[in-house]
């Protein structure tokens, strides 16, 4: 593993116990105070402050470790080291910092997704006590690991839930257990390429890195706790740092939110574009670039302008569903034998639109459906009670379109995902996750999963309605027959009389 990759533990063990989670509230709270009431605006600020300060402290360190470095911070740039601003107040520190952050784009030696991050920034926290007090506030946090504990990646994680909470814009992340779910199902090992085209703030990627490090974690490491891939080759190392994460996004908040979440998971050099793959080409012949593994849980009941829409992309569906469009990109952009795990609203399962039918089959021609997973409606509140669900699906390795093969499509029906189904999302105990996980290598039955045959899903107009498809089990009961029902209830009504006359002239004689 090289050297440069340091690779602390990723379990989160002493997060909640060391005081940053304290912090954070504490800083959200002050800008709050301050003016910044929009929480994509606070995570943005302080996204800026925290690259910032790494920035210039890695400077420090690769200065005092070679002392032919030349610092990146030197000369006209020296003024917007950090460890001026902590110095600063008032109107000194706001035009330093607002000097800093729109310049910063320019920083010689910065990286390429450095200067996307700062490509047009700005200043936002205009209360001069506020930004100090934020300031101050991310000096004194420690960001170093605590007995092997990465705290800056659990740090954002935590900063980032605030934006899940808010659902400021309709941007709110994917809950991190479903994500999760969908890497288990779908497995990316090292050597592979994993997109998600609308990754937002990057959380597939990560779970994709944190699932092939565990994966390649030795049994004596994980006993300890630790989950640091020293069972890799340092080419696999290299592998994932340069090559293995694509990202794309068109919102340019969430593609610098996503760098930054990157960046503090030791994935500074992954590729993060701002880029709308539905309406623009990057240049060469549609598919163009593919990937080994596609991740992700795109826009939905969106409807993208006709006329924007990439041609070849929308060749012979003629739609505008964001929904059905991108499932036709992610078909597209496997290579062959890439595998798949995406959410899609329940509508794409059994839509009558040509549209939906025909990427239905697709799955079939082009791809082998493997697992259709629904799950409840109300994963994704308060922000959104449509139902959803996750396929996964693996391109066919023949380039030749062909029909659908024989086999099977597996089944699950979630019920519960370890929280409640209404606006709170509290922690409860019914969680059908875990049996997903341990039923999907051998594609078990059971009372909430099943297998459908592919000729089965064809003879019904390629649906994947699970209700066309679970058996339904009744048990025959056996009734009296009617007559005999009426002359037991007579019997035992004139029982209950001849009872109450006895009982009532009993009465009457003791009196």
């Amino acid at each position: 593993m090289p050297t440069h990759i340091p690779v602390p533990k990723t379990n989160g063990g002493n997060f909640h116990s060391s005081g940053v989670r304290q912090k954070i509230d504490q800083l959200m709270d002050i800008l709050y105070a301050g003016g910044v009431n929009n929480p994509m605006d606070s995570i943005e600020q302080l996204s800026y402050l925290f690259f910032l300060r790494l920035l210039w402290e890695k400077d420090e360190i690769h200065a005092s470790l070679d002392k032919r470095y030349k610092r990146v911070f030197s000369g006209d740039w020296a003024k917007y080291g950090w460890g001026n601003f902590v110095t600063l107040a008032g109107d000194e520190l706001f035009e330093s910092l607002r000097g800093a952050l729109e310049k910063l784009h320019e920083l010689p030696g910065l990286s390429e997704t450095g200067r996307l991050l700062f490509n047009r920034a700005t200043l936002k926290i205009y209360d001069r006590p506020t930004l100090r007090a934020v300031v101050q506030g991310i000096a004194g946090m420690d960001f170093s690991a605590h007995e092997g504990v990465d705290m800056k990646g659990d740090m954002y994680e935590y900063l980032l839930s605030k934006l899940a909470m808010s659902g400021t814009n309709g941007q709110f992340r994917t809950p991190r257990h479903i994500i999760d779910m969908i890497v288990g199902l779908v497995q990316p090992k090292p050597g592979e390429r994993v997109c998600d085209p609308a990754c937002g703030t990057a959380g597939f990627l990560i779970s994709a890195f944190t699932y092939i490090l565990r994966t390649h974690t030795s049994k004596a490491s994980l006993k300890r706790g630790e989950v640091n891939g020293d069972l890799l080759k340092p080419q696999q190392w290299r592998f994932i740092e340069e090559q293995t994460f694509t990202g794309y996004d068109n919102d340019a908040n969430m593609v610098k939110i996503a760098i930054l979440n990157l960046y503090l998971h030791q994935l500074e050099k992954a590729n993060i574009e701002f880029h709308n793959p539905l309406t623009i080409s990057k240049g060469t012949p549609y598919p163009g670039h593919t990937f080994d593994v596609v991740l992700a849980n795109p826009p939905f009941a969106g409807k993208i302008q006709q006329e924007s829409i990439l041609s070849d992309l929308n060749h012979g569906l003629n739609t505008r569903a964001t929904e059905l469009l991108f499932l036709k990109w992610f078909i597209d952009h496997l290579t062959h034998g890439g595998r798949a795990g995406v959410i899609v609203p329940s509508g794409v399962l059994f839509g009558s639109g040509n549209a939906a039918t025909k990427l239905r089959q697709q799955l079939f021609t082009e791809c082998e459906l493997q697992a259709v997973v629904s799950m409840p409606s109300g994963v994704f509140r308060p922000y959104a009670g449509v139902a959803t669900a996750v396929l996964v699906f693996q391109k066919r390795q023949k380039t030749i379109k062909a029909e659908a093969a024989d086999g099977h499509v597996w089944f699950y029906d979630m019920t519960a995902d370890g929280f409640s189904l209404d606006d709170k999302r509290t922690p409860i105990e019914a969680n059908d996750i875990p049996d997903v996980l341990a039923k999907w290598p051998g594609r078990e039955e059971g009372p909430n999963s099943y297998r459908v045959t592919v000729e089965k899903i064809r003879e019904n107009d390629w649906s994947l309605a699970a209700g066309r498809y679970k058996t339904v089990n009744t048990e025959a009961v056996s009734h009296d027959a009617p007559p005999d029902i009426l002359r037991d209830v007579l019997k035992m009504e004139n029982e209950i009389i001849q009872r109450g006359n006895a009982l009532l002239a009993k009465i009457g004689r003791k009196r």
